[in-house]
């Protein structure tokens, strides 16, 4: 893999993975926010996360290896920078010459640094700039100090001309951000976020997806420190038990939590990260709250503990969830079959008609 696209495949996949962590986080963000959730919006959000990641990846990474070592100095001078474009220009062939097109790319690197700023941070031009050199001067002392003592010495180059192309990729960003309506910028609350908004399948789907999403990692998350508890800080030995222990903590800890969260609310997590509640029906508030749990993630959460994820009643709950999903009124799915509740907008006390 080249130098070049290393760094680009480290940043898909840890910003890949940080926006799957972060996803039922800025679902119900969004809803708070602006009564909704686009597509626009995830891509928007995904397209920052890999970015960010970018950032550090292509300055910091490859990582040397021990017998590859090589101390490097810094270059305190604008001299280096200056000379490689007048070379580059000087040559005759700017657009293909290595050296013009480093420091282009260093430009072009903190252009959506600064046009972040302006469009998500709704700061001015001297606070982008003032971003973008704050950012890139950690990140040359980061290279400088190898990795903040880390490696005995920098393995990379500190570069004030990096600083200055890198501050002025901010800078620029943060003009072409006036070109985004003042209306589409930041993250601010939008007048009508507290409006009801129709309810429809898709958006059901969207907090099945918070609900299966979320337990996977909360599951995957307290197993993990189970498991490093059990081995690091109690040293036990006996991997075979601890890993069955870990098991039990990753199966049990969601649907815990979401059991907890159900029967105070009447609403799962994925419920209410899209802003949604199942009202009506005629059986006492417990008895339907314990139902709405056992009628959707709950169910599947504890048939894949009882019978394993592979049971063939996993299989036929999870594709009757499916199912109902999209066939029932307003995507009330299975849960709202076995409450007898209607599906509506957690900020309207009207049943939904959709």
């Amino acid at each position: 893999m080249t130098g070049q696209v290393f760094p680009a495949v480290i940043a898909i996949l840890f910003g890949g993975a940080v926006g799957v962590i972060l996803f039922v986080p800025l679902v119900a963000v969004s809803y708070r926010r602006r009564g909704r959730l686009s597509l626009g919006r995830v891509a928007f959000w995904a397209a920052s996360l890999v970015y960010f990641m970018a950032i550090w990846s292509y300055t910091l990474l490859p990582l040397p290896a021990s017998n590859e070592y090589r101390c490097v100095g810094a270059v305190l001078s604008l001299g280096p920078t200056v000379d490689d474009v007048v070379g580059a220009v000087a040559d005759g062939s700017p657009l293909t010459d290595i050296r013009l097109l480093q420091v282009v790319f260093n430009v072009l690197l903190f252009v959506p640094l600064g046009f972040l700023m302006r469009v998500v941070g709704r700061r001015g031009i001297v606070i982008g700039v003032l971003a973008g050199a704050v950012v890139s001067l950690v990140i040359e002392t980061t290279q400088l100090t190898g990795v903040w003592g880390i490696f005995p010495c920098g393995y990379r180059l500190f570069d004030v001309g990096d600083l200055l192309t890198n501050t002025l990729g901010a800078l620029l960003g943060s003009v072409l951000g006036l070109v985004v309506p003042a209306r589409l910028r930041g993250v601010e609350k939008t007048a009508d976020a507290g409006a009801p908004r129709p309810v429809t399948r898709g958006r059901r789907l969207l907090g099945a997806v918070c609900d299966l999403l979320g337990a996977t990692i909360v599951g995957g998350a307290v197993g993990t420190v189970v498991q490093l508890f059990l081995q690091f800080a109690l040293r036990r030995e006996d991997l075979v038990a601890d890993a069955v222990i870990a098991d039990l903590a990753t199966g049990w800890a969601p649907i815990a939590l979401w059991l907890g969260v159900t029967l105070a609310t009447g609403r799962s997590i994925g419920d209410l990260a899209v802003e949604l509640r199942y009202e009506g029906g005629r059986l006492p508030e417990i008895a339907a709250r314990l139902l709405r749990f056992l009628g959707g993630i709950g169910g599947y959460l504890l048939l894949g503990q009882i019978v394993g994820d592979t049971g063939i009643l996993v299989f036929v709950f999870f594709v009757t969830s499916a199912v109902l999903l999209f066939t029932t009124r307003a995507g009330r799915g299975l849960p709202g079959v076995v409450t007898g509740r209607e599906l509506v907008d957690a900020r309207s006390s009207e049943p939904s008609r959709h």
